[in-house]
């Protein structure tokens, strides 16, 4: 009977456990990436805790992912993951989401799905404002430059696009490539603008290069998507027609009180 009652103990703990994680839309970010994802020591009217204790989550992404939630009638909770590992957590079901930054590429399409996209950029690069490629207006202008990107990203891939480039180790995050770039041990790295915008806010160090014939990248490339795990068509589709009503106009708004709300110390 002893045994009966525990066992019975244990089944209602887990259906408790179970009902409460159907309540939930759990995004992994890195929460280190502004101005699309960060973290914030004190709360605000726009962030959202980070399970675990670990600070609070603001940027461009939880201001999507709240939306998504609501849409979904569910509570948000923000996952800190690293990147390299988000992928890897949506598979095993430890996230039911990634909201992140992250590109529907089609490499990255064999492993999960993704939904219509909630942002699109184009590709720059961030330098120090007082080093010889700062007036640089063409991919040559970079030729011979120490230059490098985020690892397991498709902006590491496209520096192979510039002539003569020393193309530098992919580092794991952009405040190391800020780190790095600033103590001069490379020129220069790639991002998505939102990225440098946010970069260059919070560092009066560095600048960007825009270039009218840059990159050449896919759409897919460019564009930022929710990650799922395969074989949700109906979730897919619930969260591509809360992305659609969520226009142009409003995720540009979104963006833009992102860069200015990023804490300095973010970068």
């Amino acid at each position: 009977m002893k045994r009966i009652v525990i066992a019975l103990l244990a089944l209602a703990m887990l259906l408790s456990a179970c009902a409460l994680a159907e309540g939930t839309f759990r995004v992994g970010m890195e929460c280190d990436y502004p101005p699309f994802n960060w973290t914030q020591v004190e709360a605000d009217e726009n962030s959202v805790p980070i399970e675990g204790g670990m600070g609070y989550a603001g940027g461009y992404d939880v201001e999507i992912a709240k939306q998504i939630a609501a849409g979904l009638d569910k509570e948000l909770v923000v996952v800190k993951v690293e990147w390299d590992g988000l992928i890897q957590k949506l598979n095993a079901g430890q996230i039911d989401a990634v909201i992140a930054g992250m590109s529907p590429t089609a490499e990255r399409k064999i492993t999960v799905d993704f939904t219509d996209a909630y942002y699109n950029s184009d590709l720059v690069i961030v330098v120090r404002k007082d080093s010889a490629y700062a007036d640089a207006t063409t991919l040559a202008d970079f030729a011979g430059a120490k230059i490098t990107g985020q690892l397991n990203t498709f902006h590491y891939t496209v520096i192979d696009q510039i002539p003569d480039v020393q193309k530098m180790p992919a580092m794991d995050t952009f405040p190391t490539m800020t780190v790095a770039l600033t103590s001069g041990a490379i020129d220069g790295y790639i991002s998505e603008r939102p990225g440098a915008v946010s970069a260059v806010a919070s560092n009066d160090q560095l600048a960007f290069v825009v270039f009218e014939n840059g990159f050449e990248a896919s759409e897919e490339d460019t564009s930022i998507a929710v990650a799922l795990k395969q074989g949700q068509p109906e979730l897919i589709e619930q969260i591509n027609g809360i992305l659609a009503g969520i226009d142009s106009d409003a995720r540009n708004a979104l963006m833009d009180a992102a860069v200015l709300n990023q804490p300095i110390s973010a970068e």
